[in-house]
């Protein structure tokens, strides 16, 4: 690809199971980029879908040269399949949405304002009157707080999709399943380097959600380990390995002991080293063994390439 030819915008939106929302968030993709007029390009990643989102994809591509459709082999996960992305993107800057629609592709104008600064790496859209239910809406603030308060990075809406990245800072990621709330600390970006946007929230036009409290949950659990996959991964997993085989031991003492605070706590403590020892093996296996392999790569030709795992 030609220097000339390479564009600035990459649009990277993962999906899964979304026929029905897929086509007409492309078509409005397609119409707010032409708008900008700047040379970008659109991938949609597809994230194993079971339904007809592919065929749809397909369709839409057959009419949109700057459209390309990644079909992964199986079902990876957002983070995964945003990796897939950002691998493939060639633009300067990717943004990203969520497949679904609730974000709102006019609102991507808005957020290419702050890059103007040059410490700029991250703007993250902030949705604003939220679509949803209360007992959807409030498990995502419980973890945006926890979120903000663990990585020290002032950003009140991790779980919005849509955000803009410098292609520099993303282009080689590798994360395992859920670690995408987590990427702007994860990729060392400090709190000035980062800008916030309100943005528009939408309803789902097709489908239902794919998250509910259950995501709150592998939010905490995941965070135990993050401030330690910041800051050197490879020497604190033997570490948190072996802080769980000594409060495992603890807990079989006390119980021989028959001390029942003893048990709670060293169960405590072994239970909480063991969850930050797996976090940190399968974040370390992410960055060893790739976390997503493409089956297919569609474009407006009609082929398909062989893809590659990463």
């Amino acid at each position: 690809m030609s220097q000339e030819s390479a564009p600035a915008l990459s649009v990277v939106v993962p999906v899964y199971n979304e026929a029905g929302n897929a086509a007409p968030l492309c078509e409005e993709i397609r119409q707010v980029m032409a708008a900008i007029g700047w040379p970008y390009e659109i991938i949609f990643v597809n994230d194993g879908s079971r339904d007809t989102t592919l065929d749809e994809l397909r369709r839409v591509g057959a009419g949109e040269p700057r459209l390309r459709i990644l079909d992964l082999d199986g079902n990876f996960g957002e983070a995964a399949a945003l990796c897939a992305g950002f691998r493939a993107a060639r633009g300067d800057l990717v943004v990203t949405l969520d497949g679904d629609g609730q974000n709102d592709p006019h609102d991507i104008p808005r957020l290419l304002q702050p890059l103007q600064r040059r410490n700029c790496r991250v703007v993250s859209g902030w949705r604003q009157a939220r679509q949803e239910g209360f007992w959807r809406v409030l498990p995502s603030r419980i973890a945006n707080r926890l979120i903000a308060a663990v990585t020290r990075l002032p950003v009140h809406d991790n779980g919005c999709g849509l955000k803009i990245y410098r292609r520099t800072l993303v282009h080689n990621a590798a994360l395992p399943r859920g670690m995408n709330r987590f990427m702007p600390a994860i990729f060392g970006v400090t709190a000035d380097e980062v800008a916030e946007v309100p943005v528009r929230d939408r309803r789902r036009r097709h489908g239902h959600s794919h998250y509910g409290f259950s995501r709150t949950l592998a939010v905490v659990r995941d965070l135990l380990a993050l401030r330690f996959i910041i800051a050197c991964p490879r020497r604190s997993e033997p570490a948190t390995a072996a802080v769980a085989a000594v409060a495992a031991l603890g807990c079989a003492y006390a119980v021989w002991q028959r001390q029942p605070a003893g048990v709670l706590g060293a169960a405590v403590v072994a239970g909480v080293a063991a969850m930050m020892w797996w976090n940190l093996c399968r974040f370390r296996r992410a960055q060893r063994d790739g976390v997503f392999r493409v089956r297919r790569e569609y474009t407006t030709a009609g082929g398909a390439d062989k893809g590659e795992s990463s």
